[in-house]
């Protein structure tokens, strides 16, 4: 019994998404919701991979596009298009990503540290490659996706 209640505290949950084919995780509890894509205000003067603003059920929230931030080809948006709400460092985003895919469960013992290079995504945005069966998920730390000016910008866009 007591060995089955640190197998369940070992085991991490993520929200999985794709970007450009590749399969990327944030974890769980950082999500608020998922959403579909629909039309966001554009900032004039904002950073490039600032979408723009989207009023969520009375709250302003800046959109995040991970395509652009990640440096990947743009892709037009389709009815797979999602924006994930999360929140990072105690801020309310979107991040624009091309599909969800599922909610995940993943041991603690089945994540290997983040690989010197070799993906798509700068290194210091991973917290680790997450092992399930034969696919690899990129486990992303959702409060390094953006550094502390990028954040000051998405926060200036909201207001």
């Amino acid at each position: 019994m007591a060995e089955d209640k640190v197998r369940e505290e070992q085991m991490r949950q993520y929200v999985s998404f794709v970007l450009e084919g590749e399969e990327y995780g944030v974890p769980i509890l950082s999500v608020q919701e998922i959403i579909r894509y629909e039309t966001v205000t554009r900032v004039p003067q904002s950073a490039s991979f600032i979408e723009g603003v989207l009023n969520l059920r009375g709250q302003v929230i800046p959109v995040v596009n991970l395509r652009k931030k990640f440096g990947l080809e743009h892709r037009d948006k389709n009815k797979s298009t999602r924006i994930i709400v999360v929140e990072v460092s105690g801020r309310v985003i979107g991040m624009i990503v091309d599909e969800v895919s599922e909610v995940l469960q993943i041991h603690a013992e089945h994540i290997a540290p983040p690989p010197p290079m070799g993906t798509t995504v700068n290194s210091e945005f991973i917290s680790g490659m997450g092992k399930l069966d034969e696919k690899l998920i990129i486990l992303l730390d959702i409060d390094r996706i953006l550094t502390e000016e990028e954040k000051a910008q998405v926060q200036q866009s909201a207001e």
